[in-house]
């Protein structure tokens, strides 16, 4: 049960020092597909030697539609299992998610040394590889045995045959009671984890709301793995976030301060990275990790500018930002590792996303703008006030420099009189401190 629910992890886990496992590749062509057949298996590759496997070999096959008990055509399957001898695989991955049926069709196919298994199965292996937090790891297994339960069926059809002579009692069927058992079993766990993580989200919860109760503007980012997120997060805010050239090498959300030129402080979170078909059960499962995205005030949107596939991953992260409600949050695209563009690209770059920004998370090019972009949203919002605070009222002063942006100070006979724009969580704090004809201007002038 423990092995099937993680099929890679265990050998991922130790390809590293010993023997990497050997994968070959299936892909379907099919009409009005947002991605090239190529394209998609590239990353399929890339998701493969992440999880601890080589390729050694990849097929394909044009269809209007999959074939609804293997997938690809019968032809095309005892291909696939030939491949499997001819290469010696240990594993055979499907670019697209297969269907109970069509897995255990294709099992009976190719050797049953060969494990055969699809994206949302290589990419949840993946997750299981990098999740290092306690709420990581349990939604990481709750979307394991989300997947897992309908697979059950027929993991348990060789105790018929191995383990059941013939005669009285051999007719109940030990394995279909076994089935029972480990149905029974998943959908505990299921409950004990989806507890769990219910606690854990109402920990994060009050975090969130001690957060949102400060005032401070949030800003999230949001991007395909591997476009840059934690490097942009290190060189905003000096942070130490595991930052790697590989797919989902971080997963944990990170939520560190940052100070803005004109003295303002705001929350910066990085968030996990999107990909194309990202399997559903893991959109739900992370639900309260994304909810840092639909919980901030501006959303990143960082896109590697260098990968070929750029637009079809900026699609991807628009689409999975729909889909978890985040998609009237106002948002800035910003084109990260420019540093491996030449001039000519980055101008056809600029051209194409006027409102966009081009930088290099690595060198430090164009941050300087994003910065400049934040603190405009920062204030977009804020209102025009002067006030004049006794000076026995200090610490209303300090919480001006810290969460204000600061026009003008001077130090009267009274009290320090300040015009500042203050954002909205406060205005009700200065507002019995105004001065000259007592009314807010508003809003802050872009």
């Amino acid at each position: 049960m423990e092995q099937f629910a993680s099929v890679l992890t265990k050998g991922a886990q130790t390809t590293f020092e010993e023997q990497r496992e050997r994968a070959i590749l299936v892909g379907v062509d099919r009409p009005n597909q947002k991605w090239s057949l190529d394209s998609s298996l590239a990353e399929l590759e890339r998701l493969a030697d992440t999880a601890g496997a080589d390729t050694v070999a990849k097929t394909t096959q044009k269809l209007e539609s999959p074939n609804p008990r293997t997938f690809v055509g019968t032809g095309k399957a005892e291909e696939i299992a030939q491949l499997a001898r001819s290469y010696s695989a240990d594993l055979v991955i499907f670019d697209d998610e297969l269907t109970p049926s069509q897995q255990s069709n294709l099992e009976k196919t190719v050797d049953k040394s060969v494990k055969i298994i699809d994206r949302t199965a290589l990419i949840l292996d993946i997750f299981a590889l990098h999740a290092s937090s306690k709420e990581g790891r349990l939604q990481v297994r709750l979307a394991q045995n989300q997947y897992l339960y309908p697979r059950l069926r027929g993991m348990w059809a060789h105790l018929a045959s191995n383990r059941m002579g013939g005669g009285v009692g051999s007719r109940f069927g030990e394995g279909e009671s076994q089935l029972e058992v480990d149905r029974r079993m998943v959908r505990k766990r299921i409950t004990s984890i989806k507890r769990e993580l219910a606690h854990l989200a109402d920990v994060r919860s009050l975090q969130r709301e001690e957060r949102y109760s400060s005032g401070m503007f949030r800003v999230a980012l949001a991007g395909y793995t591997n476009a840059g997120k934690s490097s942009l997060i290190n060189r905003l805010c000096d942070a130490d976030v595991l930052s790697y050239d590989k797919l989902f090498a971080t997963l944990d959300s990170t939520t560190r301060k940052f100070e803005l030129p004109e003295g303002r402080e705001i929350t910066v979170t990085d968030t996990v990275g999107f990909i194309q078909k990202l399997p559903t059960t893991l959109v739900e499962a992370f639900k309260s990790t994304l909810d840092e995205i639909t919980g901030a005030h501006l959303i990143l949107h960082v896109i590697d500018a260098s990968s070929s596939e750029r637009e079809g991953q900026r699609d991807a992260v628009d689409e999975t930002l729909e889909q978890i409600g985040a998609q009237s949050i106002p948002r800035i695209e910003v084109f990260n590792k420019c540093d491996l563009l030449s001039d000519e690209d980055i101008s056809a770059l600029k051209s194409r996303y006027p409102q966009a920004i081009a930088i290099s998370a690595a060198t430090g090019e164009g941050v300087e703008e994003l910065v400049k972009r934040i603190a405009q949203a920062a204030s977009a919002a804020d209102t025009h006030m002067s006030v004049l605070i006794p000076y026995a009222k200090g610490a209303l002063v300090a919480k001006a420099h810290e969460r204000c942006h600061i026009v003008s100070e001077t130090h009267e006979e009274q009290g320090t009189a300040i015009t500042m724009f203050v954002p909205q969580s406060y205005v009700s704090a200065f507002q019995p401190y105004l001065t000259n004809d007592g009314t807010p201007q508003q809003p802050c002038p872009q």
